[in-house]
């Protein structure tokens, strides 16, 4: 059964007016915070809050680690942990299938730790068959997407070049984005192929290697850094948060989120627009 977080209410803007809990008298144990970034740390305008800033880098200083994970490619997961002063840490990209370090002192900002990948072609073609006008985006780590036709700008993360149909198979990818109507009607086909679909608007589906979520690259990170189970906290808005949403020993959906998420959640926050993510934070300084 889940319950309400208190939220920081949308007038809120100047970090000295951000919500901080009762300090503790000790540090235990660092806590592992998973942040969905789409509709939890920042809204349609691409700018994370100055208030969520605030609220992520106390807890970084506490000694937390904050993991961003997200649908998004790593190209687009960069910029919103510049955004958020995140120069060493984790990502997770698009929804499990790239595991990454944020590090600023490399060249690349990045070291990928781990990328799992799939033959696209039997995607590609069952899609293509189904759905000749769908639009086609196979993702290259680090790069963009091989596309079949341009998506419109902020609709995908960096370059895009595109190629005919056997260019978009030629090489396995970790993810394949589908684009159109009547898409959501192909995700149990698309299963059957043995990958996983997921559901990211009523037009859109995201294809990666199968049982991959947010939640499996999670749990890579938490034995990586040693962090007891119990000391997990995640937070989202979306479908593609539920397995990360279970894995947490504290799993929130933000105020907005479908009902599937808050069902499914130990907690609900407040929506993007008060700045819910914060209330959740400002609880583990």
């Amino acid at each position: 059964m889940t319950h309400t977080t208190g939220t920081v209410t949308s007038s809120t803007t100047d970090l000295r007016t951000a919500p901080v809990a009762a300090p503790r008298e000790s540090i235990v144990t660092r806590t592992l915070v998973a942040l969905d970034i789409d509709g939890t740390l920042l809204g349609t305008d691409g700018i994370v809050p100055a208030v969520t800033v605030g609220a992520v880098r106390e807890v970084r200083r506490s000694g937390h680690h904050v993991v961003l994970a997200s649908g998004r490619s790593l190209v687009g997961i960069l910029p919103v942990a510049g955004q958020l002063g995140i120069d060493r840490g984790w990502a997770v990209a698009s929804n499990g299938a790239v595991v990454a370090r944020v590090d600023r002192t490399l060249p690349s900002g990045y070291r990928i730790e781990k990328v799992h990948s799939f033959d696209v072609e039997p995607v590609v073609r069952l899609t293509r068959a189904a759905l000749p006008t769908v639009q086609v985006g196979v993702e290259e780590v680090g790069w963009g997407y091989r596309v079949n036709r341009v998506f419109e700008h902020g609709l995908v993360n960096g370059e895009q070049r595109r190629v005919a149909d056997t260019e978009l198979w030629a090489a396995p990818s970790s993810r394949v984005v589908l684009r159109g109507d009547g898409v959501l009607d192909l995700l149990e086909p698309l299963r059957d192929l043995g990958v996983t679909a997921t559901p990211a608007g009523p037009d859109w589906v995201d294809v990666t290697p199968l049982a991959l979520s947010k939640a499996t690259a999670l749990e890579r990170i938490r034995e990586r850094e040693g962090v007891d189970p119990r000391s997990t906290v995640a937070v989202g808005d979306g479908v593609n948060d539920l397995e990360m949403i279970a894995w947490a020993a504290r799993g929130v959906a933000m105020g907005h989120a479908p009902a599937a998420l808050i069902d499914a959640a130990d907690e609900v926050t407040g929506r993007i627009e008060e700045h819910g993510v914060v209330a959740v934070l400002s609880t583990l300084r």
